[in-house]
C-alpha cells in the first residue's frame, strides 16, 4: 500500500468502523452515542476530503479505490446493527425495513463484484451511490443525535414525577431544565433520521439495481 495522506485517511476510517461498536460495548449512553456522532461527521468529511487530495494531487492508487468503499460500508452496517439493536419498541419496524434493504443491497452488490472478478470494474462507483452513501451517513448520525436527546431529557428530569414533566411540558410551569427543547430534539431527530434513512434507502435499491443492470452481460450463461 502506498502511504500518502489520502490513503491513511481512508484506512484511519476503516479502523475507526469497528471502534464504533467497542463504544458501545464498553462506554455507556451518551457517551458512545456522541462518539458514533462525531465519527459520522468526520467520516462524512474524510469520505469527501480523501478523494478530492487523491485527485488534486493525482495520488489516486489501487489500494485507496478498494479501500474506501470497504470502509464506508463497514462503518454503515455496524452503525445500523447498532441502531436496530438499540432502538425503541414504537421505532423499531420504521428502522428496521431501510436498514434492512440497505444491508441486502450491500451484500448483493459485493457478491457481484466478487464473481465478476476480472470484470469488475463495470461496476463502477456512480455520483449517485456517492449521494447514497452521504444520505446514509447523515441519517445516521441524526439518528445516534436521538439517543444523545433521550439521554439529557431523562437526566433533566431526574428526581421529578410524571405529573411534574408533563406540566413543565404544557407550559404550565417554568421549564428551568430545558425540558421541552430537549424533548423536541429528541423526536424531530428520530422522525428526521428516519426520513433520510428511507430517502438513503430508495437510493440504494435505485443504485443496486443500476449495478445488476450493468453486470447482467456478463452473467447471461453461453451456450
Amino acid at each position: 500500500m502506498k502511504w500518502n495522506l489520502p490513503n491513511i485517511l481512508t484506512l484511519l476510517r476503516l479502523l475507526a468502523a469497528p471502534g464504533l461498536a467497542v463504544m458501545f460495548l464498553y462506554f455507556t449512553r451518551p457517551y458512545a452515542d456522541w462518539f458514533a456522532l462525531l465519527l459520522f461527521v468526520s467520516a462524512a468529511v474524510t469520505d469527501w476530503f480523501d478523494g478530492y487530495l487523491a485527485r488534486t494531487w493525482k495520488q489516486e492508487t489501487k489500494m485507496g479505490a478498494m479501500l474506501d468503499p470497504i470502509a464506508d460500508k463497514a462503518m454503515v452496517v455496524i452503525a445500523l446493527m447498532i441502531l436496530v439493536g438499540y432502538s425503541t419498541e414504537h421505532w423499531t419496524p420504521w428502522l428496521v425495513l431501510p436498514a434492512t434493504v440497505i444491508l441486502f443491497r450491500e451484500v448483493f452488490v459485493s457478491g457481484l463484484r466478487e464473481y465478476l472478478g476480472d470484470v469488475a470494474g463495470t461496476l463502477k462507483v456512480t455520483k449517485l451511490a456517492k449521494w447514497k452513501t452521504t444520505a446514509q451517513m447523515i441519517a445516521i448520525a441524526v439518528l445516534f443525535s436521538q439517543g444523545i436527546f433521550e439521554h439529557y431529557l431523562v437526566m433533566s428530569s431526574f428526581g421529578m414525577d410524571q405529573a411534574m414533566v408533563d406540566q413543565i411540558l404544557a407550559g404550565e410551569v417554568a421549564d428551568l431544565r430545558g425540558l421541552r427543547w430537549k424533548l423536541e430534539g429528541m423526536v424531530w431527530s428520530g422522525r428526521v433520521g428516519l426520513w433520510l434513512l428511507w430517502i438513503a434507502a430508495a437510493l440504494t435499491l435505485i443504485t443496486g439495481y443500476d449495478y445488476l443492470r450493468k453486470a447482467m452481460p456478463h452473467l447471461r450463461e453461453t451456450r
